[in-house]
């Protein structure tokens, strides 16, 4: 069974990586390159509106921050869930522009993958899924359809849904985190946590389930659920909102 993975740059990525290869050969890992801060910007005025962008960029700006101040947290989360941040396999790396790019169509197309894992990328292109009979498998952050988009779990600590702050594994169709979902479950957090460790926790119930994922494919024993959720797709927390629920509602 041949298993490649498209992939972002983000320390996720090493996570699902060195996780995975510790019982699945990865042939090879396409990541993409991050996309056009300008153009990318601009699109997102378009469709959110100046003040709504300007008050997300502020909160990236922010979690850069409460990173630096987490890491010590953070690599206690990874000793106790044993997970590695080191570099991927080189020989094992192709860079690509994005992974809805005619290289990456090719590199698929002579690859010859069963199975695509995907971590960390963009949206993936209808000419891209459609270009290949291979399986694409995404781990989503939160718990769809209820929380599609992005940082699921903060959204559900928000809203108090403490039962849903967990982890989806779903087949990927052109839709935002739409795809139907092989597993999911749940994890919980400590009072210490913050935005910049719940995707930690998240992330270790993750890549156990796309490993049993993967080698339910390659038994043949691979299956769907139906999860009676409410679909909402959610996107990145300003600042002002941020800074409400943190003052109250005690989420960090």
């Amino acid at each position: 069974m041949k298993v490649i993975m498209l992939a972002g740059q983000g320390v996720s990525s090493k996570y699902m990586f060195n996780g995975l290869s510790r019982n699945i050969e990865i042939q090879k890992v396409l990541i993409e390159d991050s996309p056009n801060k300008i153009k990318f910007l601009r699109r997102r005025i378009k469709k959110m509106g100046i003040l709504k962008v300007v008050g997300q960029v502020l909160f990236i700006y922010y979690s850069k921050i409460l990173y630096r101040f987490s890491k010590k947290k953070i690599l206690k989360l990874e000793k106790s869930y044993n997970l590695d941040h080191s570099d991927m396999d080189k020989s094992k790396i192709i860079r690509v522009k994005s992974v809805n790019s005619k290289k990456v169509k090719s590199l698929i197309k002579s690859l010859k993958p069963d199975i695509i894992i995907v971590n960390g990328t963009r949206i993936i292109s209808k000419n891209i899924l459609n270009s290949t009979n291979a399986l694409f498998l995404n781990t989503h952050m939160g718990i769809t359809p209820k929380y599609r988009g992005v940082h699921g779990g903060y959204w559900a600590l928000v809203n108090n849904d403490i039962e849903n702050f967990g982890t989806t594994v779903h087949i990927v169709d052109p839709g935002i985190d739409t795809g139907d979902i092989v597993y999911q479950n749940t994890t919980s957090i400590s009072k210490k946590d913050n935005f910049s460790t719940y995707p930690v926790h998240q992330i270790y119930i993750g890549i156990k389930m796309m490993t049993q994922a993967v080698l339910d494919y390659k038994s043949g024993k691979l299956k769907t659920i139906i999860v009676n959720h409410k679909s909402r797709l959610w996107s990145h927390p300003d600042i002002f909102t941020y800074l409400k629920n943190r003052i109250f509602n005690g989420v960090k």
